[in-house]
């Protein structure tokens, strides 16, 4: 289920293992899964290029030392016809409900497109799926123009318009830069100051780029020296966070250097632990809120009126359109209401509220089934990549197990995925993100079950050096004659 990393790079591994009876399903009418649906002006991934990619298909053509969302969108379409598994995808077929048939030890999964039967069923719907717009009266009265950042309406003309934005986080920082020249006035609501990172982006030359497809082992090491560069900071993410005030000073010196008005250096001030919510990279975001045309709305959003937006302090302004930057259902992930385990119940009623996986990829009562970034597989520092193909070769040793034991179904341990997740939030005290700021990496109870609060490396080591003992795996049943 999903075209985006996940998907494709799950197809590959499959195919490159020798199974060929694979079917991807994909609600979009083309592959790229986030970098599909998330086109908002300026979009592109703060993970350094030659990281964010397949380790097994390096791209030696990057424009950037960070790839803007067409680049990103077009090399995961070159995947899939390279790899040959373009043929596999199913697209516009959006997945709206899976159950465990327990008489027949398969999946069935009902989609827009009819019904499906599966023997293992992947979940490659990433945490940046579903769209999350915020709880405020009003929303439905508006009489002009909103969107979504992941929604964003390309056929909507900006210029000239009043334009509220709601959020400043990952997408909004990268958007609001870009379409500040374009409107006639931007109220940019601030419910949290981001801490904002100076940004080492830069064009990639003619000349690098022909040395990478020259020598591919220069871009192999660089690769290599970027990711323990970004590993060297779960020393202050989990393990020391007093180690992170280097990084919090240069931050505050960016913002003092970039803005000189003491009043809004006072507005832009984060008000909790370096690292505890997302760190974001930008050169550009606060050269766009000191321009004429654009103000920092710090008391919230309170209302949506017809022709108007309300603030917490009772302040009304009139706006044309209302872009919301709100990010994603990421600790509550959509997956959970549409699958139904051996026991009947969906994964939402299972979790109760925190979502939990062995490894980020196994349910008990959900057996042959494997989620790719799962709960607690999120980064803050690194590549998401690094870790879904880390799931992937988990999740082909399983179905290599499943073979070698002629078994029908696979089902983690109940007593092993509890345990897990004990180390798992035992590992988690003491890390920046338990700091007392509110994050999305915190579900409904307050627990984080969004990152991984280690080092990726020895999350590969669990989930590669497969436990087949951690798991039951059940021999198929002998066919009644005349089947």
């Amino acid at each position: 289920m999903g075209a985006g990393f996940s998907g494709i790079g799950m197809a590959i591994r499959l195919k490159q293992s020798g199974i060929e009876d694979f079917t991807i399903l994909e609600r979009a009418p083309d592959v790229g899964g986030a970098w599909h649906f998330n086109t908002y002006p300026g979009c592109r991934c703060d993970v350094p290029s030659h990281l964010y990619s397949f380790s097994f298909a390096p791209n030696p053509n990057w424009s950037n030392t960070y790839s803007p969302q067409p680049e990103i969108r077009n090399y995961l379409r070159r995947c899939a016809e390279e790899f040959g598994i373009r043929s596999h995808v199913r697209t516009n077929v959006e997945v709206q409900a899976a159950a465990w048939n327990r008489d027949d030890q398969q999946w069935e999964i009902e989609t827009t497109a009819g019904t499906f039967t599966a023997s293992v069923l992947v979940s490659g719907m990433g945490p940046l799926t579903e769209p999350k717009l915020p709880e405020v009266p009003g929303i439905e009265s508006f009489a002009g123009k909103t969107m979504h950042s992941a929604q964003w309406d390309h056929d909507y003309e900006l210029s000239g318009k009043r334009v509220a934005s709601i959020g400043t986080g990952a997408s909004a920082i990268q958007y609001v830069p870009t379409i500040q020249e374009q409107v006639e006035k931007l109220y940019v609501f601030q419910r949290t100051a981001p801490w904002i990172m100076p940004h080492g982006s830069r064009p990639i030359s003619d000349r690098e780029r022909t040395v990478f497809q020259r020598v591919p082992v220069v871009q192999k090491l660089i690769r290599e020296s970027v990711y323990w560069s970004k590993e060297a900071l779960v020393l202050g993410f989990v393990k020391q966070p007093r180690l992170m005030g280097a990084l919090e000073r240069l931050s505050r010196w960016h913002m003092r250097r970039q803005v000189a008005d003491p009043s809004l250096q006072a507005k832009l001030a984060p008000n909790y632990s370096f690292g505890c919510k997302r760190i974001l990279p930008s050169n550009e975001w606060y050269p766009a809120l000191q321009q004429p045309n654009v103000e920092l709305v710090t008391s919230g959003l309170q209302e949506v009126r017809e022709h108007s937006v309300i603030d917490s302090d009772g302040r009304e302004y009139e706006v044309d359109t209302i872009i919301f930057a709100t990010g994603f259902h990421v600790a509550d992930p959509p997956v959970a209401d549409q699958v139904r385990g051996s026991d009947g119940r969906l994964m939402r009623e299972v979790w109760e509220g925190t979502p939990r996986a062995y490894l980020g990829t196994s349910v008990p009562d959900f057996p042959n089934l494997f989620l790719l970034l799962g709960p607690n597989t999120g980064l803050g520092h690194s590549s998401m990549v690094y870790m879904i193909e880390t799931q992937i070769e988990h999740v082909l040793q399983a179905i290599k197990a499943m073979d070698r034991r002629s078994a029908s179904t696979i089902e983690v341990r109940p007593h092993v995925y509890e345990q897990f997740n004990q180390e798992v939030d035992t590992r988690m005290q003491g890390t920046v993100w338990e700091t007392g700021c509110t994050s999305f990496y915190l579900d409904a109870t307050g627990r984080n079950g969004v990152l991984w609060p280690d080092w990726t490396w020895r999350f590969r080591q669990l989930a590669t050096q497969f436990d087949e003992g951690a798991y039951v795996l059940s021999a198929a049943a002998p066919t009644p004659a005349g089947r």
